[in-house]
């Protein structure tokens, strides 16, 4: 969108997107795109550490953090203090936009959306929730209540949302990763040599012992370099399984995305949404094996459409093995193959999803 068509001047956005990577980084692309338009944003974010690195980065923008908890069972003697906490952040929430003033609330997702969103309605300040997963978590359909609007990443969530307007948005994916570095200076920065085929690894926080393991006992074929993000618990162990090989690196974190995806010719993965928008936006060919224990199996359903599409193989770590992982990366990194896989995966993204947040924003509140 060019810059005479722009409209947010002036407009607060309150954006709601702590927690996990896969709220955060939308919602800073969003972020990104308000602002370009002359708006204000504020950013609410969790206490974890991930929310807080960011607020350290990203340094233009406005950061407040905000008490989060998880909804235990409707039941469980938990929900009185979940109550508690719940009405008390509500309450911080209405004090922070009594200061700001939004035009509009955006919940990227989880339990930190539900209290600035509901909060906005007490104002009636319009509401918008964004659902990056096939299968929408149930944070995201509790909220949608107080929405005006909800929008979603991939097509197959507008069935959990029969009584809302739903607007397939795709998920935003942020600026660092639309201007990638050159392969020659991305492979610099890992040791590694530009003209090898490079396979990266996204191993993650969340559960990824086993996955881990698999890779690092794969045979891969000759010449393949590993860029294998093990996550800070399991980096120790993961080195020690492929000590003495020159061309496999462990990282425990990345701080430097944009080289490695530079670097990468396909991946193996999670099948969270966020690093899937980013996949199918740099048209990587992926292997996706899912978190087994995420809330709702949403990763499989993730995956799925990855699969269908031809964007990637689908294997679920339980009948897993290094064996049957080693023949799925060769067949991956095969020329025709890897062709195919990368068309389909670009075939999956939507290059311009902060702005199509932003249009339908903008829509509403002016």
């Amino acid at each position: 969108m060019g810059a005479d068509e722009r409209h947010a001047g002036g407009a607060g956005l309150v954006i709601a997107c702590g927690g996990t990577g896969g709220h955060l980084f939308p919602g800073l692309a969003v972020a990104e795109e308000w602002s370009a338009r002359g708006g204000r944003v504020l950013l609410l974010v969790s206490e974890k550490k991930i929310d807080q690195e960011a607020s350290r980065k990203y340094s233009q923008y406005r950061f407040e953090t905000i008490p989060a908890a998880v909804k235990p069972p409707t039941l469980s003697p938990r929900m009185i203090a979940f109550a508690g906490r719940l009405w008390r952040t509500i309450g911080h929430c209405r004090r922070l936009f009594d200061a700001f003033e939004p035009a509009a609330v955006l919940g990227m997702g989880g339990f930190t959306s539900l209290p600035p969103v509901y909060a906005g309605t007490k104002r009636r300040v319009p509401g918008f929730i964004h659902d990056s997963n096939a299968r929408p978590g149930r944070a995201n359909v509790m909220t949608s209540r107080w929405c005006r609007e909800v929008f979603i990443g991939l097509e197959p969530a507008r069935d959990y949302f029969p009584k809302r307007h739903c607007v397939v948005t795709g998920t935003p994916v942020r600026a660092e990763l639309r201007e990638l570095p050159e392969r020659a200076e991305a492979a610099a920065r890992f040791g590694f040599d530009p003209m090898k085929s490079t396979l990266l690894v996204m191993g993650g926080s969340q559960g990824a012992r086993q996955l881990n393991k698999l890779v690092a006992r794969a045979g891969l074929p000759e010449g393949v370099q590993v860029l294998h993000i093990a996550g800070p618990g399991d980096r120790e162990r993961v080195e020690s399984e492929v000590r003495g090989r020159g061309d496999y690196k462990v990282l425990g974190f990345c701080d430097d995305m944009p080289a490695a995806y530079a670097v990468a010719d396909a991946v193996v993965a999670r099948s969270g949404a966020s690093s899937l928008t980013e996949l199918s936006y740099l048209g990587l060919p992926s292997i996706l094996v899912p978190f087994p224990f995420a809330a709702d199996d949403h990763q499989t359903r993730n995956a799925e459409v990855f699969r269908d599409a031809g964007a990637a193989f689908l294997e679920p770590e339980a009948g897993l093995d290094a064996s049957r992982l080693a023949e799925r990366i060769e067949e991956m990194l095969d020329l025709d193959m890897h062709t195919r896989m990368s068309d389909a995966a670009r075939g999956l993204a939507v290059p311009d999803a902060a702005a199509k947040v932003c249009d339908a924003i903008e829509a509403e509140v002016t």
